[in-house]
């Protein structure tokens, strides 16, 4: 099996977000967005549309087709986060419609954490609003490499040009100084249409691309090849058989980089080197392999390799550290508090830990820092030191979204705490604003 430069650049999936205040129209536009893609089997539709002339509406309410939840539909919002899988002729979509409470933050970081894009609603009728400063800054922490910021509602306000412009002015320097750059303003009415899919007659003003086109064209990640690769070792094979009694091979998905045959590697936290001598893909040689695939690796050398460690590109990989400082998003209805014993899951190696400081939490609208003394209670965004009974080999997250990003989980029954992030991913984004001599946050 042989790769080409085009197998290494070609996307064919997208993992997407939407974020919005409450009644900002989300669970609207991903209905518009999947009813005008014809992505909406027919039987769905036919149950959206009873549910409508139940309701006495005369049109299908297209926000039914996200809002599955029977508390959500009788509450007329979105609590938890709908997952919806569609796809077009030219890309694959995973879609994650997150909510618009305040008090659902850890929601939106579950929806956004694996985005490579992030859709922020906005109405037009009120442009931005506390909680579009919150979603941008959860975007900007969680490193989403693309925001798109939709318009909602164009319609209500006579799809007034100088109201676009507006809002999508204050959002992009507001964006700026989070770090954000990739930012695409995009006006619309979800409940129209217009620029949804299909072009909108009414803002002829607008020339660029609808919600649709830009979601089948935008670049996503980076070319793996300008990665470095690792490799978490999820299962060690082998073979009983007699033919294959000398078979040791390493498997995994690849988070990061490319990984071909005779390439240096080390394996972590050992710190023993080898090479890579052989790499299996379904089945069959391959001298190439690259994120995302799962494979087996072969090594030249007898070293000792089990599930959890990692084979990282090179002979000088980053050393393994037990103190640990990153961001976490407490997930759980249960408090942290300094001195917590838990278990950290990082890739595939799950070993325990202490919390030995909670530094501060972040107040997610102004980026202020708050005394961590009382601990990180759900919802909560704070900075905490983790001290780990064994070496764990981190990536910063800023660098690398998959190594750099771990759970904290409750050794009693098992329940996640904690989504954190490796080196303090926030700290980077304050000193990118304060470096483009924006105002102290702190």
């Amino acid at each position: 099996m042989t790769t080409t430069t085009e197998q290494l650049s070609a996307t064919t999936l997208l993992r997407f977000a939407t974020a919005g205040s409450v009644d900002d129209g989300k669970s609207t536009l991903v209905g518009r967005l999947l009813h005008d893609s014809k992505s909406v089997l027919t039987d769905q539709l036919e149950a959206v549309e009873h549910a409508s002339r139940n309701r006495g509406q005369d049109t299908p309410d297209l926000a039914l087709l996200t809002d599955g939840l029977r508390a959500e539909r009788e509450q007329g919002i979105t609590i938890d986060v709908a997952y919806r899988y569609f796809a077009t002729a030219r890309r694959r979509f995973i879609l994650a419609d997150t909510p618009g409470h305040v008090q659902y933050t850890r929601n939106m970081v579950t929806g956004a954490s694996t985005a490579d894009l992030a859709v922020v609603l906005v109405d037009a009728r009120n442009g931005m609003v506390e909680q579009t400063r919150r979603h941008t800054a959860v975007a900007a922490l969680l490193r989403v490499p693309h925001v798109v910021l939709a318009v909602n509602k164009m319609d209500l306000v006579g799809y007034e040009e100088s109201v676009f412009a507006a809002i999508a002015e204050e959002f992009t320097s507001y964006a700026a100084t989070l770090g954000v750059k990739n930012v695409v303003a995009i006006p619309l009415s979800a409940l129209a249409g217009d620029n949804v899919v299909e072009r909108s007659a009414a803002m002829d003003w607008y020339g660029g691309r609808t919600l649709l086109e830009h979601l089948e064209t935008v670049p996503v990640g980076s070319d793996p090849r300008q990665e470095p690769a690792r490799l978490p070792v999820q299962y060690v094979i082998r073979p009983q058989s007699a033919e294959h009694l000398d078979y040791r091979g390493y498997a995994g998905q690849i988070a990061s980089g490319v990984l071909r045959v005779g390439d240096a590697v080390t394996v972590l936290p050992s710190g023993r080197t080898t090479a890579v001598a052989a790499i299996d893909a379904l089945g069959t040689q391959t001298d190439v392999a690259w994120a995302p695939q799962s494979v087996t690796v072969r090594l030249t050398d007898d070293v000792d390799v089990s599930r959890g460690d990692l084979i990282a590109a090179g002979c000088t990989a980053k050393a393994p550290v037990k103190d640990i400082e990153a961001s976490v998003c407490h997930l759980n209805e249960r408090p942290l508090h300094v001195g917590a014993r838990v278990l950290l899951k990082h890739t595939t190696r799950t070993v325990r830990a202490v919390v030995e400081d909670i530094s501060y939490r972040i107040d997610i609208s102004t980026l202020e820092r708050r005394p961590g003394g009382e601990g990180l209670r759900v919802n909560d965004i704070g900075h905490v030191v983790l001290r780990t009974a064994e070496p764990l080999a981190l990536d910063p997250y800023a660098d690398n979204r998959r190594t750099g990003s771990f759970l904290l989980i409750d050794p009693a029954d098992g329940t996640t705490l904690a989504a954190g992030m490796a080196d303090e991913p926030f700290e980077t984004v304050r000193r990118a604003a304060e470096a483009a001599n924006e105002e102290d946050w702190v």
